[in-house]
């Protein structure tokens, strides 16, 4: 079946850094681009990194140059790598996995795992 696990949420002070992972497996994950989200209390869901089958990658403006995402394709797992946090970062961060060529409208997502940043 499916799966996307994220790991490496947790508690964190403001200016301190997380690496987030998301194993993925049940699927062509060479064939999918990946992305993470994140949806704090009251907010919409919104779009932080992906990164395309062939490396390209996209941030959010309130993110670029503190965070950094990455793909080990051998490892069928993707990374978020994030600096300077600030506590507007706190959030829920879910890692999504969107189908390309064949497997286009294809679209998974993982069950999510929390930051918490504190001063």
């Amino acid at each position: 079946q499916v799966q996307l696990v994220e790991s490496g949420g947790g508690l964190v002070q403001a200016g301190g850094s997380l690496r987030l992972s998301c194993a993925a497996s049940g699927f062509t994950y060479g064939s999918y681009n990946m992305g993470w989200y994140r949806q704090a209390p009251g907010k919409e869901r919104e779009l932080v990194a992906t990164i395309s089958t062939v490396g390209m990658t996209n941030y959010a403006d309130s993110v670029k140059g503190r965070f950094s995402i990455s793909r080990d394709n051998a490892k069928n797992t993707v990374y978020l790598q994030m600096n300077s946090l600030k506590w507007e970062d706190a959030a829920v961060y879910t890692c999504n996995a969107d189908g390309r060529g064949p497997w286009f409208g294809n679209r998974y997502w993982g069950r999510g795992t929390q930051v918490t940043v504190s001063s």
